[in-house]
């Protein structure tokens, strides 16, 4: 709450008390859902929190090498274990919290974009009157006006992002995409930019190159420019917008990755048994909970089940 004599000093405080805990190496889900809240507040608490986080990232350097000069410190008294393993569990911490392991709970980068969506969460972004962003799961936005229309910042996940009349760009890795009277998919993952227009013409920009994309085309953008523009399949792309995922004669490495980024938890394949099994199959979002089940009873798999929504399957 803020205090009556300094409220940005009481905005500050909070902010340097959310960005301990999660980069504690100890912030679970309900953590994550509280700072959403918080941070949701206003822009002054958004931005509190950025700058702090900035501050700090910007102290890691200094304080890697003060540990590293205690550690030196502490093996001339005496060497051991103990002291190795305090200095690496401290550092496990920070690490964690920027960088989850299977991301079983949002990293801070994650935590401060503007718009957010969870695992299984699908949101809408109006932009002005005739634009909207649809976001499907486990994705991330920053949103800016521009004198020639609004700029989304794609920084991971996928969206549907539709404009009228008035122009929309869209940045992701190293290409962006400018829509006008369109619809176009764009999905960030894996490094990887992937561009499907559904309705209309989009221009699409990466590094080397430009070109107009019609439906029902695709083109994959990478670190060394765009690719060739190919036939998509335009219902498999848009299955989450109508509540399924479609899988056409892909393999079931592929299949779990997807499901992964619409459920709680991982499945994990053991193995390269199952790995490379091509599949045909239509999952419904809200039966995703069932899936590991399906795979066990189409392919004979083992399913081991572990806390924290864990699934093995070999």
């Amino acid at each position: 709450m803020f205090t009556r004599k300094n409220p940005q000093l009481a905005l500050r405080r909070e902010a340097q008390a959310w960005v301990l805990r999660l980069a504690s190496g100890q912030a679970t889900e309900a953590d994550g859902a509280a700072f959403r809240q918080w941070c949701g507040q206003s822009a002054e608490h958004a931005r509190a929190f950025k700058e702090t986080r900035a501050a700090w990232q910007a102290l890691q350097p200094a304080a890697r090498r003060a540990h590293a000069e205690q550690m030196a410190r502490a093996r001339a008294r005496a060497p051991g274990r103990r002291a190795f393993l305090g200095g690496a569990l401290a550092a496990c911490g920070a690490y964690l919290a920027f960088r989850p392991p299977l991301d079983l709970w949002p990293a801070v980068s994650e935590l401060a974009a503007d718009y957010r969506s969870g695992a299984g969460e699908q949101r809408e972004v109006a932009l002005g009157e005739d634009a909207t962003v649809q976001m499907n799961t486990r994705t991330r936005i920053n949103v800016s006006a521009q004198a020639r229309g609004e700029r989304v910042d794609l920084l991971a996940g996928e969206v549907e992002l539709r404009a009228g009349a008035r122009p929309v760009s869209l940045s992701a890795g190293a290409g962006s995409v400018t829509v006008r009277d369109a619809c176009v998919n764009v999905r960030y993952t894996d490094a990887q930019v992937r561009v499907t227009c559904l309705e209309g013409v989009a221009r699409v920009q990466g590094p080397g190159g430009e070109l107009a994309l019609a439906a029902p085309r695709q083109v994959l953008l990478g670190a060394d420019g765009l690719g060739a523009p190919r036939d998509a399949d335009l219902a498999a792309i848009s299955g989450w917008r109508r509540g399924v995922l479609e899988f056409n004669d892909v393999p079931l490495a592929q299949v779990v990755d997807e499901i992964n980024r619409h459920r709680a938890g991982r499945i994990l394949l053991m193995g390269d048994r199952l790995a490379g099994s091509r599949v045909q199959a239509r999952f419904p979002l809200d039966q995703l909970a069932d899936a590991a089940l399906l795979i066990r009873d189409v392919y004979g798999a083992q399913v081991t089940t572990l806390p924290g929504g864990i699934v093995l399957l070999s």
